[in-house]
């Protein structure tokens, strides 16, 4: 199985991946972090899957229907044509959301008469025990599950177990996690393909867009949107668990959880494409966490409940992705010390103070928390971390996370002179501290470059966010020569490394996808905007045809890896699209 064949659908409730073959290779149900329903992504023979597709097992073509997240899979068979059109339903009703958790699956014959083969075969999560199949008259129920899993089809109830037929007319599936449908089928399906079609081309033309790579702005946006869990506004860092950053690595992490890190950068995505709304649910999120911890003591990750029950383990009947275990669920991390966490929340929740439209969430004790994190931030600032990368062998001073600590004193000093000019000049104090600490300890004389750890002379690429943090101004000679030496040392096949030593697991193999969209920026912040074109355009001419990323990218084999969709990846080409791109006031 290769990641460049699944496409992805959802509605901001729960999620599916969908092979170019008509397979349903994941889904949990009923939220990002369940357990999977469909498995086979990480069980290729065991782990679930619901298929329709051609009876003779070839794959077909994917695309998107223009702007949206539905997605249509074209069989041709030479003599017969059809295609399957899936989606999770979602658009307003009654002035809310709707968002069942629903898959919606229809069968369109275009041309001959195709012989295909339905078959739903789900498993009762990680136990991967086969369900209790109970037929109805135009529906079978999955038994042994914690709500009610139901299949509702116009197809004959016989044809569904992977024999072949023949699609003598359009026929209608629909998979429920809750309350069954009770509405005729034909009628719904079609209203709910219309309806949720027109929702998500509403929502794209919402979106501010660059004037160059549109169509890659607006795949990444409609990602991205579909990494929301709108009941709570958490944003999760992908939908999938244990997908190997390269085979044979041992590097399988459970990312279906919502990391602190992520908030800024993700919100600030957000902010370019111009969706209030998202901001504001994922901002309210973020308050609630940290309003919740008590003396600060934040996790660097949390369910989308806000919840940190995340224990790791690992499940040894699971063979893993292409049979690159292990599959992990939960994530260590949670428990790890990270302290840029505290800058990045300082910097998350800044524009509650600068951004009139927050001023619902603006008041004294969300200063007072904001203050308070910032002042964490100073005092967890050169003190041995995790880090970003979130190693797992020892803890050591991480410039990233000290910048992350300047980055919250310097912005705090800003809003201080309007909510408590007191304070104002402690945080410049510190801010100013901070900066000349990372300027002693992480400039590296001898290699010219800023390291990821103090001390030392290990390349980093998460030092290019001094760029995009105007940590430095844009012509300083350390901050160029920085990026001049990470670009070099780090850049293999045009991709980004994050960094080329040992992190206890060997050295990486793969590119982490978003270091390639952070030299973008900081290229363009330091002048050399036509070099930040060239490594973009190679980039995008390396996407798969749905233009749908993960988080890692093998250059060797040009071939994505890594857990996907990844909402980090996404957040990049954002960012860096609009860094490249010309304004539209400047081609007008």
């Amino acid at each position: 199985m290769r990641l460049e064949n699944l496409g992805v659908i959802g509605n901001c409730q729960f999620a599916a991946l969908v092979e170019n073959t008509g397979s349903v290779v994941w889904c949990c149900l009923p939220r990002f972090d369940s357990e999977p329903v469909f498995g086979k992504l990480l069980d290729s023979k065991n782990g679930g899957q619901f298929l329709i597709g051609p009876a003779d097992g070839g794959a077909g073509e994917q695309r998107y229907i223009d702007n949206t997240n539905i997605l249509e899979t074209t069989f041709n068979q030479g003599s017969s044509l059809f295609k399957v059109i899936d989606f999770a339903p979602r658009f307003v009703q009654y002035g809310r959301f709707f968002r069942p958790t629903m898959l919606v699956r229809i069968i369109e014959p275009i041309k001959g008469m195709s012989n295909i083969r339905v078959k739903c075969d789900p498993r009762i999560g990680w136990s991967n025990d086969v369900p209790v199949l109970i037929n109805g008259s135009n529906h079978i129920s999955f038994k042994g599950f914690t709500s009610h899993l139901r299949l509702t089809t116009d197809i004959p109830l016989s044809y569904l177990t992977g024999k072949p037929f023949k699609l003598t007319g359009r026929r209608h599936i629909v998979f429920t996690w809750g309350e069954p449908v009770e509405e005729p089928l034909q009628s719904l399906c079609e209203r709910f393909l219309n309806d949720t079609s027109r929702y998500w081309q509403h929502w794209v033309k919402h979106c501010n867009i660059p004037p160059f790579y549109q169509t890659e702005v607006i795949r990444s946006a409609l990602a991205l949107k579909l990494h929301c869990y709108e009941d709570t506004g958490a944003i999760v860092a992908s939908l999938t668990t244990s997908v190997p950053e390269s085979p044979n690595s041992q590097r399988t992490w459970d990312y279906r959880y919502c990391w602190l890190r992520d908030a800024y950068y993700v919100l600030n995505a957000f902010r370019l494409l111009g969706h209030f709304e998202e901001r504001e649910a994922f901002t309210s999120y973020l308050l609630n966490v940290a309003g919740s911890a008590r003396d600060l003591k934040l996790s660097p990750l949390y369910r989308v409940d806000g919840e940190i029950d995340l224990d790791e383990a690992v499940l040894s009947q699971w063979p893993g992705f292409n049979g690159n275990g292990p599959v992990r669920i939960g994530n260590k991390a949670a428990y790890q010390n990270q302290n840029d966490i505290f800058g990045e929340m300082v910097l998350a929740l800044f524009p509650i103070f600068i951004d009139e439209r927050f001023s619902a969430e603006r008041s004294r004790l969300t200063f007072e928390l904001l203050v308070n994190l910032t002042k964490k931030a100073v005092s967890v600032a050169g003190i041995p971390d995790s880090g970003i990368w979130e190693y797992r062998d020892s803890l050591r001073p991480r410039t990233f996370s000290s910048l992350m600590s300047w980055a919250a004193a310097d912005r705090m000093s800003r809003i201080s002179i309007y909510s408590a000019p007191n304070l104002r000049r402690g945080f410049i104090t510190a801010a100013n501290k901070i900066k000349k600490e990372i300027l002693k300890s992480s400039w590296n004389k001898v290699l010219g470059s800023f390291t990821g750890t103090y001390s030392c002379n290990d390349l980093d690429a998460s030092i290019l966010q001094m760029a995009s943090l105007r940590f430095l101004p844009n012509n300083d000679n350390k901050l160029i020569s920085s990026v001049n030496v990470i670009n070099k040392s780090l850049l293999h096949n045009g991709w980004l490394y994050r960094y080329k030593f040992n992190d206890g697991f060997g050295k990486p193999t793969a590119a982490f996808v978003v270091c390639s969209f952070w030299l973008i920026e900081a290229l363009v912040f330091i002048g050399k905007t036509e070099e930040a074109k060239l490594v973009l355009n190679h980039v995008l001419s390396t996407f798969p045809p749905l233009k749908i990323l993960s988080e890692d990218f093998d250059p060797m084999h040009k071939q994505m890896c890594g857990n996907f969709p990844q909402a980090y990846s996404h957040v990049g080409l954002i960012h860096a699209a609009f860094s490249a791109s010309p304004k539209w006031s400047e081609l007008l």
